[in-house]
């Protein structure tokens, strides 16, 4: 049996160590933002924040994970006033949209270390997040416009 707080609620959940957090949050939990891709770290589709770092969850196993604090894009506060999900919109990033919760995930855990990072900072930390449809200007924009956002907050 494993404890873990997903989106501010504890779980319990029995299953085996070496399971994938993936499957415990979309199997166990009904939690179906983090998508599968391709269950070896290297698209970005399944990213949460594991106690505020960006954690590809396919890869992830829940014992390792027991005990911590695990965010995905539901458990987002104020998600409609959050500064990358207004920037996404804004600039229509989505076409497909299978890898957005990953390729959001990754862009807030970037902005959280990096408050106005450059192009270059933005391709070397996004590189891992795939997108098919190749939104990457689009990802680009929104991520600037992002933090843009967050500095005329404070």
């Amino acid at each position: 049996m494993f404890e873990l707080t997903v989106n501010g609620t504890k779980h319990r959940v029995d299953v085996v160590p070496e399971m994938p957090l993936l499957w415990v949050l979309r199997d166990e939990l009904g939690i179906t933002s983090p998508k599968f891709g391709c269950g070896v770290a290297q698209c970005g589709a399944c990213t949460v924040r594991i106690d505020g770092k960006a954690v590809r969850s396919c890869q992830a196993h829940i014992g390792e994970v027991a005990g911590k604090s695990v965010v995905t894009l539901e458990g987002l506060e104020k998600k409609e006033q959050n500064p990358v999900i207004q920037a996404w919109i804004e600039h229509q990033v989505p076409q497909c949209g299978y890898c957005q919760t990953g390729q959001i995930m990754q862009a807030i855990s970037l902005l959280d270390r990096i408050s106005n990072p450059t192009d270059d900072q933005i391709n070397q930390v996004m590189s891992g997040n795939l997108c098919r449809c190749g939104t990457y200007p689009r990802i680009r924009a929104a991520i600037h416009a992002a933090a843009a956002k967050k500095v005329a907050e404070k």
